[in-house]
């Protein structure tokens, strides 16, 4: 990937301090941007597990991971076209999972259906991502995201 070196002065400035209304106005767009994506990840790839994998169980341990697994990579693919780093999209992703995890517990020892699991997994997965969000302020606030090389790729 060409990273294009940019000097300060051809960058407009990151405000430092965001009114409140902008600060939550860019989480919100940040947050649907994300979960259209997600939601085009279970769409297209659903349909190429339906071609692939007609068996599938949507409502099992397997297919929710590998829902979040379709939602993951679509989220992923527009994060990074955004300019966010590997570490972030791993994170993230990893916070799609967590839910999913936790709920096979009590799934395998019968306490919640497969429909319970899709249903709770999808729903504390939002929590998940947003506490991910408020931990890595900086990066979802559009203030410039660093590579795993350190360098600065957001676009100015």
């Amino acid at each position: 990937m060409l990273l294009i070196d940019r000097t300060a002065s051809e960058c407009a400035p990151v405000p430092s301090l965001r009114s409140r209304r902008s600060t939550v106005r860019h989480l919100v767009r940040h947050s649907l941007e994300m979960l259209v994506a997600m939601l085009i990840g279970m769409v297209v790839l659903g349909l190429v597990q339906q071609l692939v994998w007609p068996s599938l169980n949507y409502y099992s341990a397997v297919g929710v991971l590998v829902i979040a697994t379709d939602m993951s990579i679509s989220m992923g693919a527009w994060m990074r076209l955004r300019g966010h780093s590997w570490r972030g999209i791993a994170e993230m992703s990893a916070s799609m999972y967590a839910p999913f995890l936790v709920l096979l517990v009590p799934y395998w020892t019968g306490a919640v259906s497969g429909a319970e699991l899709m249903a709770w997994g999808h729903v504390l997965m939002l929590p998940a991502m947003a506490l991910l969000m408020y931990v890595r302020r900086a990066e979802y606030l559009g203030q410039a995201p660093q590579h795993a090389s350190g360098e600065a790729s957001e676009i100015c």
